[in-house]
């Protein structure tokens, strides 16, 4: 009986052919946009009008036979919420995103299947981008310019460019996309600094001048001009940013959020944000965003820029899920650890 790879997602063309020609003793069904329909039924409308396009293929019951014979799923999001109660041969589950905070709505989190994401082989340089400008847009004061084009008047003395050379940039989550923004901002002339759990160097990891566990964040951010928030989201990094945090934060500090929105205590922003602490967050997430709009309080706010989780987006794609998937399949049929395995107990 050969080995059974079920594809929710629809895989590129030159994917499929790949890894059919590399396993051929595996056998891969391809079911991209067959669960849409369910996921119309299961999952918020935010998150069906954000992701699902099409109405779903074929009938329960043809789905129902189909995960039943899965040994292995690629997933992407959304994803079905029942998977492991209906996929009883189920041993692994790739999932194409990077982050595995997405797999808490479902049966899959703690079931005992092991799981696999794509992390650090995501558009890391498209999010790292995305965090960069965001930083530049109120550095430079382009948050001013948008006012004035509302009032049709400029107001010359309100604006307040500052250099970005020279500038102290903290990295909370110095993983795959942290890397890159620390890359990103050392190339304009930032001093960078860091945290994350492990923080055993490699040569990637030059680009931190300093780089400590979770215990000194407030000690880096203490000496930050910038924040820029790229951890994963567990139960440990929920509302990690509060309002401890913006205490030990410089006067006129500026923070870009490219993680999750839940990291983010969004009462304690506001209230930053109008004591004059913060001088400005772009936020590419927000708490609820599969569910709602941002609540208004923030996104109207003159000093903060809200986008709809749109970082990744690029037109150069360097998404790597496939490789990923690939070389873990290797792994997998020799009875060996997988890589980025997702560890329950911390989240990611």
């Amino acid at each position: 009986m050969s080995l059974k790879i079920v594809s929710l997602v629809a895989l590129p063309a030159a994917d499929s052919a790949r890894i059919r020609a590399e396993f051929p003793e595996a056998e891969l069904l391809e079911a991209g946009g067959w669960f849409d329909g369910e996921y119309a039924e299961t999952w918020p409308a935010a998150t069906n009008g954000r992701y699902v396009a099409g109405k779903g293929q074929g009938t329960r019951a043809e789905r129902d036979a189909l995960l039943a014979s899965a040994d292995i799923v690629i997933a992407g999001f959304p994803f079905p919420l029942d998977l492991v109660r209906r996929a009883p041969r189920l041993r692994w589950m790739h999932q194409t995103p990077a982050g595995a905070s997405n797999l808490r709505q479902g049966d899959i989190w703690g079931a005992g299947v092991r799981v696999t994401t794509s992390r650090g082989h995501g558009e890391t340089t498209a999010i790292a981008e995305y965090a960069m400008s965001g930083l530049l847009h109120f550095l430079k004061g382009f948050d001013r310019a948008a006012l004035d084009r509302t009032r049709g008047v400029f107001d010359h003395r309100e604006y307040r460019a500052r250099s970005a050379e020279d500038r102290t940039l903290c990295v909370v989550g110095a993983g795959g996309i942290g890397r890159e923004v620390a890359r990103l901002g050392a190339g304009l002339g930032m001093r960078v600094v860091g945290t994350r759990r492990n923080t055993t160097r490699s040569p990637e990891d030059d680009v931190f001048e300093t780089l400590a566990g979770p215990a000194e964040l407030h000690a880096l951010i203490t000496e930050s001009d910038l924040v820029a928030i790229c951890c994963q989201w567990t139960a440990e990094t929920t509302n990690l940013i509060s309002t401890a945090a913006f205490e030990a934060m410089r006067q006129d500090v500026i923070l870009v959020n490219v993680a999750r929105g839940e990291i983010l205590d969004e009462r304690a922003l506001l209230q930053a944000l109008n004591a004059g602490k913060v001088r400005g967050a772009a936020l590419d997430v927000y708490v609820g965003e599969f569910e709602a709009a941002p609540p208004s309080a923030l996104w109207q706010h003159p000093q903060v820029l809200i986008t709809p989780h749109t970082s990744g987006q690029t037109d150069q794609s360097r998404r790597r899920s496939t490789d990923v998937f690939c070389e873990n399949l290797k792994l997998f049929m020799n009875n060996e650890p997988l890589r980025y395995e997702v560890d329950w107990a911390l989240g990611y």
